[in-house]
């Protein structure tokens, strides 16, 4: 039998597989599912359709409903063109933290509830308890939502879902849901001089993001109700982070391209924003196709992601706050995957060790107080898991 690992030790292996969204995670996942099935968990993988990709499934302990399941992502974001003081792809100690890609996003979640999951098969727990592990969060949620599809027929339904995106033991009930846009205006090339018989790509794009400051401000200006007034900002923010385009600084655009996202509060509709930006996109299109025939705006939907909807009397919210001891009322405006769990039927909050302010940073860390709060809070659930 497989020796029963350390979370630190778990770590370390985790951090080891560079698991950037844009590569591959099966060497990760196959060391995970080796090492959990040598201690006699039951694990189930779901492959991605397409790429070397997969999302592991496991329960620990009887076979019965109520589990609670741990879930995290095991993709990272890269490290190119960063300036790291160390491998980053090995963990190293210093001045009190644990340096590595994934320590706090989220690895040193992933390691410490494998090593619980582990520790279930041991303890003798009455509740069962079950590890989620996801592919391509990073880049739009993409592999929760088939991982729990294909897992829950394989496995006695749970109940309880705790993400564990870094929120440094804090409880959160709730976060903003998501919605972009890729978009590529197709301009007509003219000399400036005469940019009238031409369409300019980059300036059409302008007035797409130019309608993004007006929703803003639109949103800015109202009072805020009910769950909303909990965010920061308090309404459903539209951005733009990228643009290019163009060919000279005297020729017209040819072409233009940016994401366009929005980040809503529980009160807007992702769906009814995504509505308003294509009605825009289709009034500038038949402006601009009334110039030139041959330019137009091409959009297309890149990602979606279920918003996490605080839940009266939830049962994740009431076992993390006896887990952590924390009753204060925390939202954030970034997405997790704790929606797609909390639509598939679970209870669900976002509770890890770590800073999410350290995630995707170089010299990423999570400092070796947060990981240790991490490991009291397993050894807490444990406990509660042999008492149920």
């Amino acid at each position: 039998m497989t020796d029963r690992l350390t979370p630190y030790e778990i770590m370390e292996k985790l951090v080891s597989f560079p698991t950037v969204s844009r590569d591959t995670n099966i060497p990760l996942i196959d060391w995970v599912e080796d090492y959990l099935t040598s201690h006699g968990v039951k694990t189930f993988r779901h492959l991605h359709p397409d790429e070397p990709k997969a999302g592991l499934w496991a329960h620990a302990g009887p076979e019965v409903e109520g589990a609670v399941v741990l879930s995290g992502h095991t993709d990272v974001v890269p490290v190119d063109g960063q300036d790291w003081s160390s491998d980053p792809w090995v963990v190293e100690e210093r001045d009190g933290k644990y340096y590595g890609r994934g320590c706090v996003d989220m690895k040193g979640f992933d390691a410490l509830a494998i090593w619980a999951v582990v520790e279930a098969q041991y303890a003798g727990v009455k509740r069962p308890l079950q590890l989620a592990l996801t592919y391509d969060e990073e880049v739009g949620l993409i592999g929760v939502d088939p991982l729990i599809r294909d897992a829950l027929p394989n496995f006695p339904k749970g109940d309880v879902a705790i993400i564990g995106e870094p929120s440094t033991m804090e409880v959160v009930t709730g976060h903003k849901s998501g919605k972009g846009y890729a978009v590529h205006v197709h301009g007509f090339e003219v000399h400036s001089s005469i940019a009238y018989k031409g369409v300019s790509a980059i300036m059409e794009g302008a007035r797409l993001i130019m309608w993004a400051n007006a929703m803003n401000a639109e949103g800015m200006a109202k009072t805020p109700e009910g769950v909303d007034a909990l965010f920061d900002p308090p309404w459903t923010n539209v951005h733009v982070g990228m643009i290019s385009g163009g060919t000279a600084h005297n020729i017209t655009a040819k072409d233009c391209e940016f994401v366009l996202t929005f980040r809503c509060v529980p009160g807007d509709d992702p769906e009814e924003w995504g509505a308003r930006f294509l009605a825009e996109v289709d009034r500038i299109n038949a402006e601009i196709t009334k110039v030139r025939p041959e330019a137009w705006i091409e959009v297309s939907e890149k990602f979606s992601g279920k918003g996490l909807t605080p839940e009266e009397n939830g049962a994740a919210e009431e076992l993390a706050r006896r887990l952590t001891g924390d009753n204060g009322t925390h939202v954030v405006s970034y997405g997790t995957e704790a929606g797609y769990f909390q639509a598939h039927g679970f209870s669900a909050v976002v509770c890890g060790p770590g800073d999410i302010a350290q995630a995707h940073q170089p010299d990423e860390y999570i400092t070796v107080e947060e990981f240790e709060k991490g490991h009291a809070f397993m050894q807490r659930l444990l406990e509660t898991l042999k008492e149920s």
